[in-house]
Formats: C-alpha cells, sequence, structure tokens
C-alpha cells in the first residue's frame, strides 16, 4: 500500500477511483517559504519541487514505503497564482483569467527512504471564456468555498467546467496529478501489478 502525502480530495478521488489501496498522510511543509526561495524558476518545476518536498517530509517517517505526493500550479499571463484566500480574491483571480489561456502544471513524485526515486510534470492548457461580472458572481454564489482549495478556483467535476471554452491535456492533470504516468510508475515500483 502505498502512501498519498496529501489531504487533496481530488488526488484521493482519482486513487480510489483507480482501483489503488493508499494511506493518505498530511505532511508539514510550508509551501509558502519554498515559493519565496524559487522566485524565477519555472512554474512546472516550482510545482514539482513542492511535490517532493511533501512526499520526502512523509517518507521519513515511512521506511520501505512508497510516498506519492503531488502539486498544482497555476500560470496565467505569466503570473502564478496561490488558492484564493477570500472570495473577493477568487473573483478578482476569475476577472484576471478572463479571456486567457490558464496553464496548470500537476507534479507529481514518488520517494522510498527518503529518497526520490521517479518524477514527473505535466502540462494542460484551459481557455477561459471571457467572464462576466455577473457570471462570476453567481458562480461564485454556487461553488464558494469548495473552490478555495483550487489554485484555478475551479472544480472541473463540477460548475468550474463553464468557465472553459476549450481545453487541451489530459483531464487528470487538470484534476491535479497526472494519473497514467503515476499508474506507469507503480508497476514500475512494485505497486501494482504489471
Amino acid at each position: 500500500m502505498i502512501i498519498l502525502a496529501s489531504q487533496s480530495t481530488s488526488r484521493r478521488n482519482m486513487l480510489e477511483a483507480a482501483g489503488i489501496a493508499f494511506e493518505a498522510r498530511a505532511s508539514d511543509v510550508d509551501e509558502n517559504a519554498i515559493k519565496r526561495e524559487l522566485v524565477g524558476v519555472p512554474a512546472c518545476q516550482i510545482a514539482g519541487i513542492l511535490a517532493e518536498a511533501k512526499a520526502l517530509a512523509v517518507s521519513i517517517g515511512a521506511p520501505g514505503r512508497l510516498v506519492l505526493s503531488g502539486d498544482s500550479l497555476v500560470e496565467v499571463g505569466g503570473r502564478l497564482f496561490d488558492k484564493p484566500t477570500s472570495r473577493a480574491q477568487a473573483a478578482e483571480h476569475l476577472s484576471f483569467f478572463s479571456g486567457q489561456t490558464m496553464q496548470l502544471h500537476s507534479a507529481a513524485v514518488l520517494t522510498r527512504d527518503g529518497a526520490t526515486v521517479w518524477r514527473h510534470c505535466a502540462l494542460a492548457k484551459l481557455r477561459v471564456r471571457a467572464l462576466s461580472d455577473t457570471f462570476i458572481a453567481h458562480y461564485l454564489d454556487r461553488e464558494w468555498p469548495a473552490v478555495a482549495a483550487s489554485v484555478g478556483v475551479f472544480r472541473i467535476e463540477a460548475a468550474g467546467v463553464q468557465l472553459f471554452e476549450h481545453i487541451e491535456g489530459s483531464h487528470f492533470t487538470v484534476l491535479g496529478m497526472p494519473l497514467l504516468d503515476i499508474l506507469a510508475a507503480l508497476r514500475e515500483y512494485g505497486a501494482l501489478t504489471a
């Protein structure tokens, strides 16, 4: 059984749906402190560093076990976005995203015994349609505070799908983990039957 170093509902749901036995453990990693040290580093690399930090933090207390962690970053117009801290900030983010292409970087890392054994980062491009202030208000009436846990202020499996006019990339990447690549790595490392 692997350990998922994440409390993300979306990541847990993906693994459960795929039939992967796992135990979820939170890591005590200060993501903001790490991000402050990575100014100018490409988004996919930052997502990978964050995922690795979380997996390594949990791996130390789990000898011999594979630990999986993931992280996602949203980049729009060359700017990186964090999860919104308030409904007002969520509205600001959505207004900024309007009519632009969101680049969603989803990284995953596997560790064992305090060492990284596998890493991968995938990119999805989501074209946000033009969003009116009225739509944004109605959308947040329905989706807030659930979307507070999402850097892109959306749940693609819910009303968030209404934000987009085109999506390029894996559905799993949009959900927060490059699942097909993870499954291949789990088979490679003996956590799944080949």
